[in-house]
């Protein structure tokens, strides 16, 4: 590989001239340069405004919401007793309930087993119902009476001689019964606690044990697991009677098999959650608050957008300074679209025609501002409000503003909306852009190459010629001497 040095056979600086020349050839470069970072800025200030039309999108569709119009709220005046939720159709009322009760479930323990003792063989029924006649306890009047519910009895065999409580209680949870199997284990030995899986009188249960030795009254064996009171079979200790719920409403009385009342009244739920000493005041009205939240965050979300396009728009003469979008068309209609989206009608026909009827109002800077008293006054007309924002006759000019401006984001959003179309604008400048810059560099590089070529011939033949010129001038000098002498 051969060592290029020019300019020594000629003196000159070529690596300097050619820098010089070639710098000349990128000047384009830097105006591409500059172009490029201007539509950088453009596609990013083009995203946050994407992000915050979606944003307004998304507070419009709030109140465009019908739905959020009617939600209610359920008032107690014992929160520790009586607690509930409503929905849109619950309607305004009050009343006052008492709870005398609360539901549970069945339970029943065994006698005392030796710890890890056998347990006996046979097979265990068991049906879920409800026991009836007094509370079926030795001091109760009456025979009991089991009504069996509308699950199958459950059968569960026991055939292993050395089964140990432990092993039937798993063999009782795994048969999935509607009960509940424990094993409690202390000083005295183990005990085997049965307990139904839900609340209610309908929850009970009875367990019927066939023994194996033959006899399922003795006391012994596999029947000190029964409880069946309806048939003289007590080997397991009644603990707890399964109940419902007993509680009134107005004085009028109603129960649950749990502590939930969902049917009582049309759309609400009341839960209940202890006895009440006094009746506990309970009502339900319109949720305007949740409403009132929505309208706040509209008018926030619109703020942001409305002051990201002054900014991205402005001109400042003062420092000659631009915003990113300055003198771009498509932002600037933007800006106008909304403004006048957002100061025009709302639903034609209502108590309330635009937004400053209900005290929300633009403000010098293009800003939204509420008067808290005027939207205090409004919102006590929520009907009305849902009117004006919600609603929607399929795109006519009888929407609700919140469903217009819904509806003109949705088409910025889309694939052929507004964004998608100035983005694949401004991707497809930069590209051109890059190509333009690779051109500039391409070019001055072979221009480059070429001048070097030029130059390196010239320092060669201006080389050769001062080597010619000392030459002559030797000669000279020599001719003269001799002449002289």
């Amino acid at each position: 590989m051969g060592i290029s040095s020019p300019g020594i056979g000629s003196g000159l600086d070529i690596q300097g001239i050619v820098a010089k020349l070639v710098a000349l050839e990128k000047q384009p470069l830097q105006q591409l340069q500059v172009k490029a970072s201007g539509l950088s800025a453009k596609l990013s200030a083009y995203g946050q405004l994407k992000s915050q039309i979606a944003n307004l999108q998304d507070q419009a569709a709030k109140l465009g919401s019908t739905s959020s119009w009617e939600t209610m709220s359920v008032k107690s005046s014992n929160a520790g007793a009586v607690v509930g939720t409503a929905t849109s159709a619950a309607a305004p009322t009050a009343f006052s309930m008492e709870v005398s009760q609360l539901a549970r479930a069945q339970s029943a323990g065994s006698a005392v087993f030796g710890t890890g003792a056998a347990v006996g063989t046979g097979t265990l029924k068991i049906q879920l119902g409800a026991w009836s006649k007094g509370d079926f306890t030795p001091e109760a009047d009456g025979t009991a009476v089991f009504a069996p519910g509308a699950d199958p009895e459950v059968s569960i065999d026991i055939t292993a001689a050395d089964d140990t409580l432990a092993k039937v209680a798993a063999k009782i949870n795994a048969a999935n019964a509607g009960v509940n199997a424990t094993v409690l284990r202390d000083a005295s030995g183990e005990r085997l606690l049965m307990r139904s899986s839900a609340t209610g009188e309908e929850s009970g249960f009875r367990i019927q044990a066939t023994d194996d030795d033959g006899n399922n009254t003795d006391g012994a064996g596999l029947s000190r697991l029964a409880f069946d009171p309806e048939n003289a079979t007590d080997g397991l200790l009644l603990t707890q009677i399964a109940r419902d719920t007993l509680a009134t409403i107005n004085g009028v009385e109603v129960k649950s098999k749990n502590t939930t009342f969902a049917d009582a009244i049309e759309g609400l739920t009341l839960t209940v959650a202890q006895v009440t000493t006094a009746p506990v005041e309970v009502s339900i009205q319109r949720d305007t608050a949740g409403a009132r939240a929505n309208i706040t965050a509209f008018i926030d979300s619109y703020n942001a957008l409305n002051n990201a396009l002054a900014a991205m728009t402005r001109y400042n003469p003062a420092d000659k300074s631009a915003g990113t979008l300055q003198g771009d068309s498509t932002a600037v209609s933007l800006q106008s679209a909304l403004r006048q989206l957002v100061g025009g009608m709302g639903a034609p026909g209502g108590e309330f025609g635009r937004l400053s009827d209900i005290g929300v109002q633009f403000q010098a800077d293009g800003t939204l501002k509420a008067d808290a008293t005027k939207l205090d006054a409004a919102m006590a007309k929520p009907d009305a409000l849902k009117a004006f924002f919600a609603t929607d006759e399929e795109g006519t000019a009888s929407d609700g503003m919140a469903t217009r401006i819904k509806d003109f984001a949705a088409g910025m959003l889309g694939v052929d909306g507004l964004f998608a179309t100035k983005t694949k604008f401004i991707e497809g400048a930069v590209k051109r852009n890059t190509d333009d810059q690779q051109r500039v560099a391409d070019r001055a590089s072979r221009r480059e190459e070429q001048l070097l070529a030029q130059y390196n011939r010239l320092d060669v033949n201006l080389g050769k010629l001062s080597a010619l010129n000392a030459y002559i001038t030797q000669q000279v000098t020599q001719w003269n001497k001799r002449t002289d002498s």
